[in-house]
C-alpha cells in the first residue's frame, strides 16, 4: 500500500491546523504550520535524517507495542487505563481484558475509544519519543486465530486467557495521529492504517508454513535476526514484519517495507539474516 494514499475525505485536517494543511502532512505542534515551513536548526537536521513516512513509522510502532494506554469514557467522563495490545494481521488492535475491569464496563456502554502507544525517547526529554494514537470502535470477538496471535506476543497471558471473565476485544481503527518526536505530528487516515487486503490474506494463508520452515530449518538464522543467543522461534508473521520469541521474551522485527506475499517475506528474512552476519 502507499503510505500516502490519495483521495483524503474532508474533515480530517488536524484541529487548529491551517486551512491548507493536508491530511498526513506533518504539522508543527507548536506553531500549527507545516513542518517544511519551519526554520530548520542544526539540531533539527541531525534528528531529521533519515526518517520514515508517518504512516509506515506508525505501523511499525503499533506492531512493536507491548503496552499502551486505553482511553474510554462513560457519561462524558474520560478514563485512561494501562493495556497490553497486540495487532491483528490487518492492524486491528487486540485487547484481552476482564469484564471486571472499569474500562471494559465503559467499552460495553460506549465502544468509541482510543489507544496510545509510545516508543523510546531519543534523549532525556520524553517529548522526543515517537507515539501513535489510534481511534476506533471496540467489539468483543470470538476468533481462535486472533486469540492465538495475541498469546503469541503476550505468552504470559495464557495463565488467565481462559478465565470466564476474560474476553478478546478488537478495536477497528478509524484514524489516528502519529508524532515522530518533539513538534512532529501527522494525522493518519484509515487508509494509512489499513494494509493491502490481498497481501494480508496471502501472508496469513502462508504463515503456518513460513513459521514451521524457519523454526525447523533455520533456528540459527532466527537467533541472529533476534539479536540475542538462544532458542528463538518465529511466532507471528505479517505484511510489516515478524515476531520472534524465546520463552516469554518476544521481540518485533520490522521489514524494510510492507511485503505482498510469501516471496517478499523470504526476501526480507534473507536480507536480515545476512545483515546480522
Amino acid at each position: 500500500m502507499s503510505d500516502n494514499p490519495p483521495g483524503a475525505p474532508p474533515g480530517n485536517t488536524p484541529a487548529g491546523a491551517p486551512a491548507d494543511a493536508q491530511v498526513g502532512e506533518p504539522v508543527d505542534a507548536l506553531t500549527n504550520a507545516p513542518v517544511d515551513a519551519r526554520v530548520e536548526t542544526p539540531a533539527d537536521a541531525a534528528v531529521d535524517a533519515p526518517v520514515d513516512a508517518p504512516a509506515w513509522a506508525a505501523r511499525k510502532l503499533l506492531r512493536a507495542a507491548r503496552s499502551g494506554t486505553l482511553a474510554t469514557s462513560l457519561a462524558g467522563q474520560p478514563f485512561a487505563s494501562l493495556v497490553t495490545p497486540a495487532m491483528a494481521p490487518d492492524l486491528g488492535l487486540l485487547l484481552l481484558v476482564s469484564s471486571l475491569s472499569e474500562h471494559t464496563r465503559h467499552l460495553r456502554a460506549e465502544p468509541r475509544c482510543s489507544v496510545l502507544v509510545v516508543g523510546a525517547a531519543a534523549g532525556a526529554n520524553p517529548q522526543t519519543a515517537p507515539r501513535a494514537t489510534v481511534t476506533g470502535l471496540a467489539e468483543v470477538i470470538d476468533d481462535p486465530g486472533l486469540k492465538a496471535r495475541y498469546l503469541a506476543v503476550h505468552p504470559y497471558a495464557s495463565l488467565y486467557a481462559d478465565f470466564g471473565d476474560f474476553a478478546l476485544w478488537r478495536i477497528r481503527p478509524m484514524g489516528g495521529l502519529y508524532v515522530g518526536g518533539f513538534a512532529r505530528a501527522a494525522r493518519l487516515r484509515l487508509a494509512d492504517l489499513t494494509p493491502e487486503p490481498d497481501a494480508v490474506a496471502a501472508i496469513a494463508a502462508a504463515a503456518g508454513g513460513i513459521m514451521a520452515h524457519c523454526n525447523e530449518d533455520h533456528p540459527d538464522a532466527m537467533a541472529r535476526i533476534s539479536g540475542a543467543p538462544g532458542a528463538w522461534r518465529m511466532v507471528a508473521v505479517d505484511v510489516d514484519g515478524c515476531d520472534l520469541a524465546q520463552g516469554e521474551q518476544v521481540v518485533r522485527v520490522a521489514w524494510s517495507a510492507p511485503v505482498a506475499d510469501a516471496g517478499g517475506v523470504r526476501a526480507e528474512l534473507v536480507r536480515l539474516a545476512r545483515a546480522a552476519g
